[in-house]
């Protein structure tokens, strides 16, 4: 995968959380993939993203989460949907031309994530980086990398694994059956 300037997508870092802590560490330069949900903007490490294609209407299952919108076969592979709006408790929205589905690899499982739209790539510095804040509610900070500041941008930079842990995990038991 290339950046919106050409160059070959890189990383040379890895996040390093204290015991007992929330604050995670950033060692050195990373790049991430952006998109938007709703007014907020995110990012995930772009060595998990696999491809981006845009929104189809995914095959439905009975009895599935309210954020598993379905399967589609991807060139043979069945990947499970899931809608990162309703994943944040966020409210439903209209699909659309923009509408966007960020083909992840997470764990040994490839998963779906529909978002409304992709931003670009960005490549991170350390000082960019801010420890996630101690945060109140069912949000677990776990899900989160860091905090990134890009001029007047502010990103929530999710460990897509850990966010999507449950959802991979009970999807993975849900279409086995």
């Amino acid at each position: 995968m290339t950046t919106t300037n050409g160059h070959p997508a890189k990383t040379t870092s890895r996040m390093v959380s204290a015991p007992g802590t929330h604050t995670a560490v950033l060692t050195d330069i990373r790049e991430f993939l952006t998109f938007k949900i709703g007014n907020e903007e995110y990012g995930v490490d772009i060595l998990r993203v696999q491809e981006i294609r845009s929104y189809e209407k995914p095959t439905t299952i009975a009895n599935a989460p309210s954020d598993l919108k379905g399967m589609v076969n991807l060139r043979g592979v069945i990947v499970p949907i899931i809608d990162l709006r309703l994943k944040l408790g966020l409210t439903t929205v209209q699909y659309d031309h923009l509408t966007v589905v960020i083909v992840l690899n997470i764990g040994q499982r490839v998963v779906g994530v529909v978002v409304d739209g992709v931003s670009d790539v960005l490549t991170l510095e350390r000082e960019q980086l801010r420890p996630v804040p101690e945060l109140r509610g069912n949000f677990d900070p776990e899900h989160l990398l860091a905090i990134g500041s890009v001029g007047k941008r502010m990103l929530i930079l999710l460990d897509i694994e850990k966010f999507l842990a449950n959802s991979v995990e009970s999807n993975a038991t849900a279409t086995s059956h």
